[in-house]
């Protein structure tokens, strides 16, 4: 598993996102203090303070390379 630091702060980059995790097999969690949403959940999402960077867990080490780099957008350092 792999966490990074994203961040969501508008409508478009919600739905392109979803859109983008939508396209691989894996389980991506969003982390926002005590709170776990699906990241594959546009609902889930707009339930977060989007404000805020997010912590997004990766479950999926075989395709880890090629996830971080459609993510990429979305990444905070």
């Amino acid at each position: 598993m792999k966490t990074v630091k994203i961040s969501l702060n508008s409508i478009d980059k919600v739905k392109s996102f979803v859109n983008d995790v939508s396209k691989f097999d894996s389980d991506f969690d969003l982390v926002s203090g005590r709170y776990v949403i699906d990241a594959k959940s546009i609902m889930g999402i707009f339930s977060l303070d989007l404000s805020k960077v997010i912590d997004l867990n990766i479950h999926n080490d075989a395709e880890l390379d090629k996830i971080l780099e459609t993510l990429k957008p979305y990444i905070v350092e």
